[in-house]
């Protein structure tokens, strides 16, 4: 058995699990910006985006760094050039994990003050950045 590829198949699950975590829980909170604070809706919310945020999205992308940084190692790519952009975009990418994280503590404490319009752009943030990585990862350009 090839280890590497046994890394590369976990990597690229870790992968699906946290774009489709990072591509839903903006989308839970354009919808919890209409329930008021308080409400039984606002609270399913709340359980909602902490469940998607600490049993998907964190865990995934924890899974999605260590493998991804396994296989650079194995693969002996440090040097290459696309792997230095991805990885740059991979760091905005967290980052983003990060600003999503604090928005679902703002949720929780109900202290939101974004808008619905707010959540629907930061949606699409992911989404660019996931289809530059896999461009990268396959045409490899420089």
């Amino acid at each position: 058995m090839d280890v590497y590829l046994w890394i590369k198949a976990l990597h690229v699950a870790a992968v699906i699990a946290w774009m489709a975590a990072m591509l839903y829980l903006p989308r839970l909170f354009v919808y919890h910006v209409g329930a008021a604070a308080g409400s039984e809706t606002s609270e399913t919310f709340k359980v909602m985006e902490r469940r998607l945020l600490r049993g998907i999205a964190t865990p995934s992308m924890i899974v999605t760094w260590l493998a991804g940084l396994t296989l650079v190692w194995q693969g002996g790519w440090m040097t290459s050039g696309w792997l230095h952009a991805k990885l740059l975009l991979v760091l905005i990418l967290s980052g983003i994990h990060g600003m999503l994280a604090r928005y679902t503590r703002d949720f929780a404490n109900d202290r939101n003050v974004r808008s619905a319009r707010f959540y629907r752009i930061i949606n699409e943030v992911p989404a660019v950045l996931m289809l530059a990585i896999v461009i990268l990862v396959i045409v490899k350009p420089f």
